[in-house]
């Protein structure tokens, strides 16, 4: 119906790529902040807490700046796979989530990861 748009796909996965990173750098930012608090509300150890809020922030700055995207994406990708596997069996949380966000959320993050590291992020990256 508009294939002029088709122009412009580089740019919408530019877009998307500097929406993720946004997430995750804000996310991982949070684990690192106080990581002892942090590790207590994912029931994790605070190493892991620490490991996990570094892995998020490189992961959200390689894919935001387009360094080694495929390799970021699918970084991002295992982290959302565990935040999946935490909420379905350790905190039966539903997709949609009863009184907390469900792992609908974690799953679309998954989705936009694959697209980015199927496609290496489009034409706007700094090194492959």
């Amino acid at each position: 119906m508009f294939p002029h748009l088709s122009r412009l796909t580089d740019l919408g996965l530019f877009l998307l790529r500097l929406m993720v990173g946004l997430v995750f750098l804000t996310s991982g930012y949070s684990h690192l902040k106080n990581p002892e608090e942090r590790a207590k509300s994912i029931g994790m150890s605070k190493a892991f807490t620490i490991f996990l809020g570094v892995a998020e922030v490189a992961g959200g700055l390689g894919v935001a700046a387009g360094v080694l995207t495929q390799i970021a994406a699918f970084g991002l990708i295992l982290i959302m796979l565990g935040a999946i596997e935490k909420k379905i069996f350790a905190w039966h949380t539903g997709f949609w989530g009863e009184k907390t966000y469900g792992w609908h959320y974690d799953l679309m993050f998954v989705l936009i990861n694959l697209i980015i590291a199927f496609t290496d992020g489009g034409r706007y990256v700094l090194m492959r």
